[in-house]
């Protein structure tokens, strides 16, 4: 399958829902005509995290509205698609069944084909999308429901090196976030409050790190800044702004040693496999934090790798990858039919062991 394809993207696994379409000619990067999401931040404001049923309840009415916004960015229609791609999981179950029926709705009606996309895949191959990688390379999956190593060996081959064995950092950035009195969502909050904070202020552990392995646990660290604002509250009768910022810099620098000592350790393993183009990657909605983003870059640059992380709206859940991944697997001739079914789980690496817990915004995998 060389000839020129475009896909229409479909995704709805946790509070965006999104419809994108992309282009790819064999040779050239790939095109991204149209990007659409409709964020569902507002609707769970007052409940301090994603509400399953009110999240799927929004799909089911946005869906049809971003398609037709999607295809009418890119100045098409469903005639010119090549095929259908959509997030079958894994996620909040109602979410990944609205967009499922959504995209079978679409299939039926214009007659296209129907690909079925691991929303981990399109985390894990947006690399490809924005920077053209070559397998394999390593790349760090972190967000709001998931964290995990990986080397992407192909488009459907991903080796697990280790992950969160508790709450991913997403979560942990929200919940502290909250706990706090700072907006939600969390990571962006923290992001902007540690601007004008003392990262020294507060000795939050590091948790695992005396541990081998690149294994991670987030749900200590949490707990440590809860303790930590207790203290304080205890001790001067509330929270002031300078407080907020320093346990966020603090917070944010502890996220950080961990993610970046465990990236040193999975890189480490990657490169005994001598790749041609060595690189890593970080992709999800916490690759958005930039003191994250910096602290692997120079990690790639101490050991002559690569580093690649996508555009800030490419981080968070969004159909280009759900449509980039469709033509990877479409070029492979994985396509799905009326069968396709809805998974509120779906490891990426079938072979190893389940990750622990579950984090509020989707089911480890």
């Amino acid at each position: 399958m060389a000839q020129t394809l475009t896909l229409l993207g479909i995704e709805s696994s946790c509070d965006d829902t999104a419809a994108a379409v992309v282009r790819h000619a064999p040779g050239h990067p790939p095109e991204i005509l149209s990007n659409e999401v409709f964020g569902q931040t507002d609707l769970h404001a007052d409940f301090g995290g994603v509400v399953p049923e009110i999240a799927a309840r929004a799909h089911a009415e946005k869906l049809d509205v971003m398609v037709e916004a999607a295809l009418a960015t890119a100045g098409l229609t469903l005639a010119d698609m090549d095929a259908i791609a959509v997030t079958a999981g894994p996620g909040l179950i109602g979410g990944v069944m609205s967009g499922v029926m959504c995209a079978k709705g679409l299939a039926a009606g214009s007659g296209k084909p129907l690909v079925g996309v691991n929303h981990l895949a399109g985390h894990a191959l947006t690399p490809r999308l924005t920077d053209q990688l070559e397998f394999p390379y390593l790349i760090l999956l972190v967000s709001g429901g998931h964290c995990q190593f990986l080397i992407a060996h192909s488009v459907t081959e991903f080796q697990r090196l280790g992950g969160t064995i508790d709450d991913a950092p997403g979560e942990a950035f929200d919940k502290v976030a909250k706990l706090i009195g700072l907006p939600q969502p969390g990571g962006p909050s923290i992001e902007q409050a540690a601007k004008n904070g003392d990262s020294q202020s507060h000795k939050l552990p590091r948790p695992l790190l005396d541990r081998e392995g690149y294994d991670m646990s987030f749900s200590g660290l949490k707990t440590a800044a809860l303790r930590t604002r207790d203290a304080l509250v205890a001790e001067q009768g509330g929270l002031h702004p300078q407080d907020q910022a320093n346990l966020s810099a603090s917070f944010q620098a502890a996220v950080t040693d961990v993610l970046t000592e465990k990236t040193r350790r999975a890189l480490t393993q990657y490169l005994t496999l001598e790749p041609k183009a060595p690189a890593i990657a970080v992709a999800g909605g916490v690759a958005a934090n930039q003191a994250i983003r910096d602290s692997l870059s120079e990690l790639a640059e101490q050991h002559g790798v690569r580093f690649t992380a996508p555009p800030l709206k490419l981080c968070t859940d969004n159909a280009a990858m759900i449509a980039w991944a469709g033509i990877e697997q479409y070029r492979l001739g994985l396509i799905d039919d009326m069968t396709l079914t809805a998974r509120p789980r779906w490891p990426l690496d079938a072979a190893a062991p389940a990750m622990l817990g579950s984090g509020k915004k989707g089911a480890k995998a």
